[in-house]
This record gives structure tokens, C-alpha cells and sequence, in this order.
């Protein structure tokens, strides 16, 4: 007897898939799996998850006023100086010693994160709301291209130390009137930070909103009558998302520094009122007899810039899709 012959597919049934098909990969989970592979923005994302919960949640756990002078208790080492020093003077009720004034050191090195942190967050969020709306602005309208980065490159000639010493100078006193002596130093450095740290971001911005906008999507929702705002919320921003957010880690990085050079210059915050780089001013002085003093604020300030500037280089490789899997 002969086999029966099977029936030969039709060209449809043959190209019809055998299996249902997988979802599509998310562009986000690449990212994640690029980033994760990558130790430096790890070590960067930890450490910076890591401080922002201790300043935030440690002033809870450690309940003792930064402010507090004990002058009884003054110039306490820290713990880890009976290790090798039997005749040093601490106590288990100040951990991390305490300064010429008696306050605790860790209650500062707390407080003053605290402030250091909200001062770069809210700072490097305002700085890249002007730069990507600048940028913006000037990549996509041709008129105003001119102006605006005419504008940019007069605040890149700017000495922006100076600056920023002129302008605390000169609204110090009327916004501590009207906001209190925290709350007005606060705006104002936040203020000042971030007109002098935008313009990065809006040349960085401007380059790829160049480019993107003659691209065939772009010309097609231009060509059916997609107004501009349009265009620019859901096919510009988007795809511009990524240079945005290494410039943010970047700013962060940048808006710690110049809060703690300002602190250190005395131009800051009052002066009872703690921050790394108020700590590292007043420790200066003794630093010779108390170098402990100098190394823990210099050493949180640096941990915190170096963690932000690695989280920033491993998101700019995640993010880049000609280099994202290698």
C-alpha cells in the first residue's frame, strides 16, 4: 500500500508562525540590564540610595540637636581612637567626637547632609528645567536659535564664583527678611546654582533636538498638522530623555560642590546652621589636632560627587543605544 502523501501548506500557511509571538522587549529593561552590568554606576546608585536615607531618616534615629553647644563635653575624638590611644577622651554618647563648641559631629555630618542634599536635588531640578526649555527653544525655532545661544555662550564666559558671591551679597539680606535666615539662604543658593549651571544641559539639548526634528516622524506629524507644542511633548522630549538624565546626575554632582564651596567661604547658610561645607570651614582651623574633623565632611562630600559622576557615566552608556550591549 502506498503512503499517503501530505497535503503541501498553501504559501499563507507556510508563512504563518508556528508559535505565538513573544511581547517585545522593553527599551527600559535594556537599560536596566546595560546598567546593571556596569560597577561604577552600581557603586554610584548605591551609595547615593544610601546617603539620601541616612540624612533623611538618620536625624530620627539619632535624635540629638545638631545645635546643641556642650562646651563640658568639647573636642571629643571619635570612638575609633581607643584602638590606639587609651588616654583619648570619648564617649559612646558622641560617636563621632565633637567639635570646639561641644556639638555632636554625627548629629552635624547628618544635618548638614541633609541640607547639602536638598540644596543639589533642588537645585539641579531647576537648572534642568531652564536648560531643556532654553534648549529646546533655541533647537527647534530657527528665530530664536540665535538669541538664545548667543545667551548661553555670554553666561559660559561668565567667572561664575564672583557671580555667585555678588548676587549672595546683594539679596542676602532682603530674602532672610522675608523668608527667614534658612529659608531665604536656601532659595538664594538654590537660585543662584542653578542660573549659573543651565547651560550645559541647553547645548546638549539644542545639538539633539537639531537633529531629531528632521527626522521622517517629525516630518510626518509636521506634515498632517500637528500643532508645535505637540510635536515637541510627544515626539521631541521623549527622545531627548536621555541626554537630560546624564546631565542631571552630572548637575546633582556639581550643585553639592559649589553649595559646599559657598558654606566654606562663609557665604552660605548662618553659621549655626550645619552643612559639609560649613563643617570643613570650621575644621579647618585645628585641623591639625583634630584631622578627623576635616576627613568626614570632605570625605562624605567626595563619596557623594564621586557616586553621582559614575551613576552619570553608566547611564549614558545605558542609555546610548550604539553602544548599549557591549
Amino acid at each position: 500500500m502506498t503512503e499517503p502523501v501530505p497535503a503541501t501548506p498553501s504559501p499563507i500557511e507556510a508563512l504563518k508562525d508556528k508559535e505565538p509571538s513573544k511581547a517585545p522587549r522593553s527599551q527600559w529593561k535594556d537599560v536596566w540590564d546595560q546598567l546593571r552590568h556596569h560597577k561604577g554606576a552600581m557603586f554610584g546608585g548605591s551609595f547615593l540610595i544610601f546617603i539620601t536615607l541616612a540624612v533623611l531618616l538618620g536625624p530620627y534615629i539619632w535624635q540629638v540637636d545638631p545645635q546643641k553647644l556642650d562646651i563640658r563635653n568639647k573636642d571629643m575624638r571619635p570612638i575609633y581612637h581607643l584602638l590606639w590611644d587609651s588616654d583619648a577622651k570619648a564617649a559612646w554618647s558622641k560617636p563621632l567626637g565633637s567639635d570646639q563648641l561641644g556639638r555632636d559631629n554625627l548629629a552635624q555630618m547628618l544635618a548638614g547632609g541633609r541640607a547639602s542634599m536638598a540644596v543639589g536635588w533642588a537645585a539641579m531640578v531647576l537648572s534642568l528645567l531652564i536648560g531643556t526649555l532654553i534648549g529646546v527653544l533655541a533647537g527647534y525655532f530657527k528665530r530664536l536659535d540665535g538669541l538664545l545661544m548667543r545667551t548661553t555662550d555670554l553666561f559660559l564666559a561668565l567667572p561664575i564664583l564672583p557671580l555667585l558671591l555678588v548676587a549672595v551679597t546683594l539679596f542676602r539680606q532682603p530674602l532672610r527678611s522675608s523668608f527667614g535666615p534658612e529659608g531665604g539662604m536656601f532659595i538664594l543658593i538654590v537660585t543662584v546654582i542653578a542660573i549659573t549651571s543651565w547651560m550645559p544641559t541647553a547645548r546638549i539639548v539644542r545639538g539633539d533636538i537639531l537633529a531629531i526634528k528632521e527626522r521622517e516622524f517629525v516630518l510626518a506629524a509636521r506634515s498632517i498638522g500637528t500643532t508645535s507644542g505637540k510635536i515637541i511633548r510627544r515626539h521631541l522630549l521623549p527622545n531627548v530623555l536621555s541626554p537630560i538624565m546624564v546631565s542631571a546626575a552630572l548637575g546633582l554632582a556639581t550643585a553639592i560642590i559649589t553649595e559646599s564651596a559657598l558654606s566654606f567661604l562663609g557665604v552660605g547658610f548662618p553659621s549655626d546652621f550645619p552643612t559639609w561645607g560649613k563643617m570643613l570651614a570650621d575644621a579647618v582651623q585645628r585641623m591639625e589636632q583634630f584631622p578627623e574633623r576635616v576627613l568626614l565632611p570632605g570625605i562624605a562630600i567626595s563619596l557623594t560627587v564621586l557616586s553621582v559622576n559614575y551613576l552619570g557615566d553608566g547611564l549614558r552608556d545605558a542609555l546610548d543605544p550604539r553602544i548599549r550591549g557591549r
